[in-house]
């Protein structure tokens, strides 16, 4: 009776443990926060994050983080594509918010961060499957340079915390819905004009599709399948599809996408 009373322990125990490691794939953590500290401006084409209101909820950002950091290259490589890319997109985020506030509100770019010979995307400040990393780690290598994902949509998901980049979404990606929120952020990014517009027979793109252009198949079919978003007037819209426009790359604006 001992026996089975023990047995029946260890087994509860076991469950319990396997159960506690398995990861939220909601990234609920991640969600509380950008719904708090993060929201759409200039009707949905960007967005500004309350770095103010993050520092305040550094415990929240900090245990979230620690749940990113506890996962193990095993576990990761047993979820599914969806779920790996979630949570590298996620990752890349929570970690750069986390980056910004070890100087702000002192700074008034992510640049500013590493000094005049550093880089802010090359210091290993966080642990991530199973060693430390940076975060062009997560970017150049997790994600473009695994093979993996084939997904050049990441270029307007994981965000460099810049008013030129993609807006940060007030939403955690989550595998179930990923598809349609890379293709929802891809939108609203070529739909605002202060980054992305055609006028007199040119298009002028962010300058992202310059240092990516690479990770499009074709930037020209990308283009045209926006027509809708970079012009307002259906006839350049109609120019844009048809290719009849010189490309040009404007110029990237670093600033902080803080909140006034």
């Amino acid at each position: 009776m001992r026996f089975y009373i023990l047995l029946m322990t260890l087994c509860v125990a076991s469950t319990g443990s396997l159960h506690a490691s398995d990861f939220d794939h909601s990234h609920k953590g991640w969600q509380n926060l950008v719904e708090q500290h993060v929201r759409w401006i200039d009707n949905g084409v960007a967005s500004q994050v309350d770095y103010s209101g993050m520092r305040s909820s550094v415990s929240d950002l900090n245990a979230y983080n620690k749940l990113l950091s506890n996962v193990s290259t095993s576990e990761f490589d047993s979820w599914g594509a969806s779920e790996q890319l979630a949570f590298l997109i996620n990752a890349y985020n929570s970690f750069t918010v986390s980056l910004i506030l070890t100087e702000y509100p002192k700074l008034e770019s992510i640049k500013d961060i590493g000094g005049w010979f550093g880089s802010p995307w090359k210091i290993d400040f966080f642990s991530l499957l199973g060693k430390k990393r940076t975060l062009d780690e997560i970017e150049h290598e997790l994600i473009r340079g695994s093979g993996r994902y084939d997904e050049p949509r990441i270029h307007v998901a994981v965000v460099c915390a810049s008013i030129g980049c993609p807006a940060l979404r007030p939403d955690a990606y989550v595998a179930d819905e990923l598809d349609a929120q890379l293709e929802d952020s891809m939108q609203r990014f070529l739909a605002d004009s202060s980054r992305n517009s055609y006028s007199g027979g040119k298009l002028t793109v962010s300058k992202i599709f310059d240092w990516y252009g690479d990770d499009f198949p074709n930037l020209k079919t990308l283009f045209a399948e926006h027509a809708e978003q970079l012009a307002r007037a259906p006839v350049d819209r109609q120019r844009i599809r048809a290719g009849d426009y010189t490309l040009d790359f404007g110029k990237y604006d670093w600033a902080l996408n803080d909140r006034p």
